[in-house]
């Protein structure tokens, strides 16, 4: 492949066959990115795979890997599903000062120029440019142009470090009305739709920004700008997408040549509305909570389905080894979740924020899963069980859609999910 395949994604939406838009898978769970590999099999489609900022950078982030690592991560779970590369989207997500945005801006900033240099030298090419908070002293929502130009930096860096390489060169996303990375911090009733003079300005300010930059080419290879459709999540409640609300964003999008929109936590929509969101140009959903949490909700399902058939066989359950992790560090959720003891508890297992997907790499809990697996092995759960607990794949396994392998069982879980942002996707 000589030529990005998301040069062209403005045009999908015109297309008569075809997909109008591409999930972007935002997951660094291996059993995630394989169920999606094995759907995009089926598909017969290329595969976005978005790693974050702080999942993913020079210092290895909350996964300990870095760009490069990500990479041969990927690289070897393709090669065990059958998947081709050439058919992966490497994209990095939130790339800008954000997990040093503690810091004072010059030293966040250098530190996320470090970073998407990593990012380009390990040949990913959707790059998402987001500038938008402040950092140490500073404002927490910043200025068009402030963001802009600290966006435009990023990128003339990133086109600096693959100057004298022959691969594809990168596409990047811009906007500054960007949800906040790993989700909202406080529960939600409505959301203001972005204005479409903002998503004009937007463009407008990143235009000059990259001009003053030296970064022109790279500006002519900007496809998407990230706004707020009207849809998000918070621990207990979803906010479903509008289309009326969203009319005169839509609208605005024939004054802007060659882009789409990139929606973020569109999880938890149901297909319908990611089908309209797609036809409506938001063409890049973005889907990363909704993943885990499915997986989490098979991982428990089978958690207890192991009590009944191997009774006495481990010291604890997942559940109660995921609560002591979890309990014993609270960095990953303590600023989500409120309330009391017992709301905590809930939320921490059961929230849509899924904050829980941060300590799937934790030592004890893989243990924990490993062994989980390791008990059922290949063998066939009954039917029964499944339906007992985990009746949302009873009707794939009767129907021979899904094994019914502990395994198997995981992955169907998660390509429920896959399957609705494919299909969707299809217009």
């Amino acid at each position: 492949m000589t030529q990005n395949y998301l040069l062209d994604i403005a045009k999908w939406r015109d297309q008569r066959t075809g997909f109008k838009g591409i999930p972007s898978i935002c997951s660094a769970h291996p059993l995630v990115i394989e169920a999606a590999m094995v759907h995009a099999i089926e598909a017969k489609a290329p595969l976005l795979i978005e790693a974050t900022c702080n999942q993913v950078n020079q210092d290895g982030g909350y996964t300990g890997m870095t760009p490069a690592d990500f990479r041969t991560f990927v690289e070897k779970i393709a090669a065990r599903t059958g998947f081709s590369m050439e058919r992966v989207i490497l994209g990095g997500d939130h790339l800008g000062p954000n997990p040093w945005k503690g810091l004072d801006a010059g030293e966040a900033m250098d530190k996320a120029e470090v970073m998407i240099r990593a990012y380009a030298r390990a040949g990913f090419t959707k790059l998402h440019l987001d500038t938008s908070m402040g950092c140490a002293g500073e404002p927490v929502a910043l200025s068009d142009d402030v963001t802009a130009a600290r966006a435009a930096r990023l990128a003339a860096a990133a086109e600096d470090e693959i100057k004298n390489t022959a691969g594809v060169k990168p596409v990047y996303i811009i906007g500054t009305e960007v949800p906040i990375p790993g989700g909202a911090l406080e529960e939600l009733d409505v959301l203001e739709v972005t204005r479409p003079e903002a998503a004009l300005e937007t463009v407008r300010v990143h235009a000059d920004a990259f001009e003053r930059a030296g970064a022109a080419d790279a500006f002519r290879r900007v496809v998407g700008v990230v706004v707020q459709p009207g849809v998000e999540f918070g621990n207990h409640n979803v906010i479903a997408y509008d289309p009326v609300k969203a009319t005169a964003l839509t609208a605005s999008l024939h004054r802007l040549p060659g882009l789409v929109f990139e929606a973020h936590s569109t999880d938890y929509q149901a297909r319908e509305a990611l089908r309209r969101l797609a036809l409506d140009g938001f063409a890049i959903l973005k889907v990363g909570p909704g993943l885990t949490f499915a997986l989490r909700e098979a991982l428990y399902g089978l958690d207890q389905i192991a009590e009944f058939l191997f009774p006495d066989s481990r010291s604890g359950t997942l559940m109660a080894v995921t609560e002591s992790v979890m309990t014993r560090d609270p960095g990953n959720w303590e600023k989500y979740y409120h309330g009391t003891a017992d709301e905590q508890h809930l939320q921490r297992h059961f929230s849509y924020s899924d904050r829980i997907r941060y300590y799937w790499p934790d030592e004890e809990i893989a243990a924990a899963v490993d062994s989980l697996f390791g008990l059922f092995g290949d063998t066939e759960i009954p039917e029964t069980l499944i339906s007992q607990y985990l009746r949302g794949l009873y009707p794939r396994v009767r129907a021979g859609r899904a094994s019914s392998t502990a395994r198997g069982l995981a992955i169907a879980a998660i390509d429920v999910v896959i399957e609705d942002y494919f299909e969707a996707c299809r217009g």
